[in-house]
This record gives structure tokens, sequence and C-alpha cells, in this order.
């Protein structure tokens, strides 16, 4: 039997060409400029065990922008551990305080005493290691200058486990920020006799597609329907700026434990009782369907269900919001792409809900929102002044609702800002669009605001949107 028979597939035979010249570059400082959906977690992943199983005593600290995907990143390390006959011998999770805070660490062990540390990507849970770092999307940490400041220190002490390590990966996300200056300085306009150099890799879509990667890329272009963001994403070109629409600690400011995710079937019989606005960010089947309900309570609006439809017909999905709309005060409905056949549908006088369209005086209650630039430059911002203090907002203490508010960004291209969110498994930040719908059906709409005598007749049960005419109090 020839030696080419005999020999046997190894883990290293998963990674192409781009990959694995990533895990054998021995570099200490590497930065990865990388295109979405190729395997850059993957990759540094495998060198990581691989440096695990080589060192004994060794630690990774690996940091990424939210706890999903620090705990996706440690999960693809131990996918690794696995197919290199590493076994890990200890698992942990550890949160600040009960099981909706926000996490503090996850980690595996392995018996020769190395161990991998995952962490969000913020001061106060990077700071006090001594390890190798990865840091994966780097450029999407929510302030990655004093991350970085907090984290550099970890890799200074050649004492404490001998000389560390630094990888830095991402897709771009501006011409601003930490990683921004690490490709600048090393790749786009390197200076000469630095003594930190980084090893930097550029893979783009068209670069790992040419290595072998089985990606449409024409497909992907028609679906993203963005040129700019297409070449951010995918090119490795970087645009001007993107910011966090929502950190973690303006979150925090309204998270309540009595706002919560699933209503009291009770909330949607008769139309008394206090004001309820929705905002339905309509999906269909890449997407779900989110309504999120808002009860004003005094002068603050809580959180009383955030439904989820996710793989629903949308006959099934109007069976199932026909009931909320109609115990609604004021509907802000997603009027974009699929979204569009069953607006009209819901605002025809067969469905008995109308539309609220005051320059047409149209005063019924759904409101049909399309997805404009414009439009977004007003309900996104409103809604992260809702959050800020005094809040007169209140949301679940939720990982899923958490991660889905942070993930959504504010962009600016060529001087123009808009509002956009990488899209997962789960979506594209589909709960905050859906809330910041429903503030906008509690604020102002249209042409006018709600007053206080406008919520006086919602709460007699007169019909919602027959008084809303005179701009005079803005719930925000």
């Amino acid at each position: 039997m020839s030696d080419r028979r005999k020999k046997l597939p190894t883990p290293a035979d998963l990674l192409l060409p781009y990959q694995r010249a990533w895990v054998n570059d021995a570099a200490r400082f590497k930065a990865g400029i990388w295109s979405r959906q190729t395997g850059k977690d993957f990759s540094s992943a495998e060198e990581i065990v691989a440096d695990c199983q080589l060192r004994p005593k060794t630690t990774w600290l690996i940091a990424a922008p939210s706890e999903r995907q620090s705990i996706e990143s440690l999960a693809k390390c131990a996918e690794w551990a696995e197919a290199l006959k590493f076994a890990a011998v200890d698992a942990e999770l550890e949160r600040f305080a009960g099981p909706q805070s926000l996490l503090k660490a996850s980690s595996i062990s392995f018996p020769n005493g190395a161990r991998i540390v995952a962490v969000p990507g913020r001061p106060d849970t990077v700071r006090g290691f001594s390890a190798n770092v990865l840091l994966t999307e780097f450029a999407f940490f929510e302030d990655d200058e004093a991350t970085w400041r907090a984290i550099l220190p970890s890799i200074t002490n050649p004492l404490r486990g001998g000389e560390k390590k630094m990888r830095v990966i991402s897709t771009p996300n501006g011409k601003s920020g930490r990683f921004f200056k690490i490709v600048d300085e090393n790749l786009l306009n390197p200076r000469e006799g630095r003594k930190m150099s980084w090893a930097v890799h550029r893979v783009t879509i068209h670069d790992a597609i040419a290595a072998g990667l089985p990606l449409d890329i024409e497909q992907i272009r028609e679906g993203m329907d963005d040129p700019e963001g297409f070449s951010q994403e995918y090119e490795c070109q970087f645009l001007d700026s993107s910011n966090v629409l929502l950190p973690y600690d303006i979150i925090a400011l309204a998270e309540s434990a009595d706002a919560v995710e699933f209503a009291d079937p009770a909330l949607w019989d008769g139309r008394g009782g206090n004001p309820v606005f929705l905002g339905i960010d309509f999906g269909r089947t890449n997407d779900p369907t989110v309504c999120w309900a808002l009860e004003l309570v005094g002068d603050v609006l809580w959180t009383r269900e955030v439904l989820v439809l996710k793989g629903v017909s949308t006959p099934d999905q109007e069976a199932i919001l026909a009931n909320r709309i109609r115990r609604a005060s004021r509907v802000a409905f997603d009027y974009t792409g699929p979204g569009i056949g069953l607006g009209d549908h819901l605002v025809k006088p067969a469905a008995g809900f109308g539309r609220w369209d005051p320059e047409k005086h149209e005063f019924g209650k759904i409101e049909l929102c399309t997805f404009t630039t414009k439009f977004k430059r007003d309900i996104f911002p409103k809604l992260r002044r809702a959050f800020e203090s005094p809040t007169k907002l209140r949301v679940p203490i939720s990982t899923a609702v958490r991660e889905d508010l942070h993930a959504m960004q504010q962009i600016v291209r060529n001087g123009e800002y808009n509002y956009a969110a990488p899209r997962t498994s789960e979506g594209h930040s589909d709960r905050c669009t859906a809330l910041a719908l429903a503030t906008h059906a509690a604020g102002k709409t249209g042409s006018g605001c709600f007053t206080a005598a406008d919520l006086a007749a919602v709460r007699l049960g007169q019909p919602a949107g027959a008084m809303f005419s005179r701009p005079t109090l803005t719930l925000q």
C-alpha cells in the first residue's frame, strides 16, 4: 500500500490554504482583516487549542463584542479540542449575578493545566489577566480604546507563563478605532522601525472563494442589496465609521425585573386599561417577526411582551397579531419588503383597524412605516434618548433582548449616517427595530403627538386616533 493511501486525514486538513497560513504564522503579533463567513474564529480556535496542547499551563483569553460571540468562539475551541483528541477536563460559565445578568467569564481547562477563558470585550472583564490574547471582531468593540488599555498589560510580563501572543481579527468597521490604526500602520500606510510590528493577513470573500470556500458571491451580493455594505463586510474595505447605538450601560438603565417578554393573556382582553402601543417588525423567511408591546403606566412605558414569530406563515401571523392590534392604542408596522402585503391587508376596512395617516385624513390605529433612511434617522435616535437617564422606558432583563439591542449600529458612509445591524442566525436586531417602532407609536406620530386628552380618551375606550391632532405632549 502506498504512503499516499496510508495517510489519514487530520484536523488540519479541514483548513483552507488562507486559514492554514494564518494558523502557521508564528508572529507574536498578528492582525487579520477577514471577510464575513470565511472562518476567522474557526481558524483562530485551532491555533489556540494547538498552542494549549503544545505548551502546558498556558492561558489564552478570548474577548468578543458580546457575550454571545464570546461563548460561540469558545465553543469552536471545544470542537477543535475534540478533533485534536485533547479533551477538556472542566468547563465553567460565570455571570456577575443571576442567570440573565451579563457574562463575566466562560472557560475550558485541559489535563496539562492549560486553559482558555472567554469574556465580553469590555474594560472591566478583560482586566487582570496574564495571558495570550485573541480579540475577535475587535473593530466592533463598544469601547475599543479603553478595552485595549485594559488588556495590553496581559501580554507584557514574560515572567508569568513566558512571552505572550496577541491576535486581533475583524471585518472592517470604519476608518477609526484601534483595529483600523493597527491595519493602517502595518499594511495600508506602514511605518518602518516600529517595535510592535504586526503580521497582517487580509482575506476578502473573493480570496476565500478562490481558495475553495463554497459560497455563491452573487447570491450574497443580491441578498445584501447594499454595495457599500458589501464592500466593507465582504471585500474588507474600510468605510467612514460605525458606533453601537445602545451600549450595555445605557441598556442597563432601562432593565427591570417587572418588564417581561411573555405577556399575561389577560392583557389582550377588551379595550380598557392603560394604553398599549405595538411595534411590529415583520419577517417571513430569513428573519423573525417581532411584536414589541409597551404599556403606558403613568409616564413610563413598560415592556409587556416581546413576541417572536419565526417560520410562521403570514395567515397564521395575522391570526396571532389581530387580537393584539385590536387591544392596542396605536401600532407602528414595518411596511417594507415582505411587510407590504400584510400591511395593506390590515388597514383595509374589512380588518377593522384602519390606517393612521393624518395627511390623508385617515385616523385609524395602524401606521405603515417604510424603512427609508430618513425614517430610520428619526426612530433610532429617539430610541436612544428613551433609554438615557432619566429613562421613561423599561425593558426585560434578558440576554436575548440585551444582545439584540446592543447589535444595532449607527453607520457613517461618505458623511451620511444610517442604522443597520449584522445579520446572524437569529436575525438582525429585529427586537431593537420592533422596540424603536413601539416607542415611535407611543410618541410623536404623523403630524402630531399624543395629548393628555388623547390618552384619557384611550383609557375610556374611545376609538384610538380620533383625537390625536394637537401637538402638546410628546412622550419621550
